[in-house]
């Protein structure tokens, strides 16, 4: 679940087939919260997991979760980046995608970096 005061609450999913290593790991920090930042329509922020590259990809799709493996960065991408070309969700490079936005993508927009995001469980 992705939450914070802009968006409310969006359903997500971590899928632990994709990236096994990425994907295990970041369950294992669940809750997560901390303040966001956004890039262009990508949401990232910093989380205490690290870890390399894990079939790690330059262009995404939109929904995707990514592990950013520069930054420890968990990401949240929803459209175009600084760094895409046409229509495509572009990284600043090469992430972990490890799971997907199941929710209403248009609700990301609203979020402000500096704003609290918080990553957990559903119940």
């Amino acid at each position: 679940m992705i939450k914070s005061e802009e968006i409310g609450s969006i359903e997500g999913e971590i899928d632990t087939e994709m990236n096994p290593e990425t994907a295990g790991g970041i369950l294992d920090q669940l809750p997560l919260e901390s303040s966001g930042n956004r890039w262009g329509e990508e949401i990232y922020f910093s989380i205490p997991f690290r870890s390399g590259e894990e079939n790690s990809q330059e262009v995404v799709q939109k929904g995707d979760l990514g592990y950013w493996p520069p930054g420890n960065a968990f990401c949240i991408f929803f459209g175009r980046t600084p760094a895409s070309t046409g229509d495509e969700a572009r990284p600043a490079s090469p992430v972990n995608v490890f799971g997907r936005v199941l929710g209403d993508l248009e609700k990301l927009s609203s979020f402000s970096s500096g704003s609290v995001i918080r990553i957990e469980r559903a119940d």
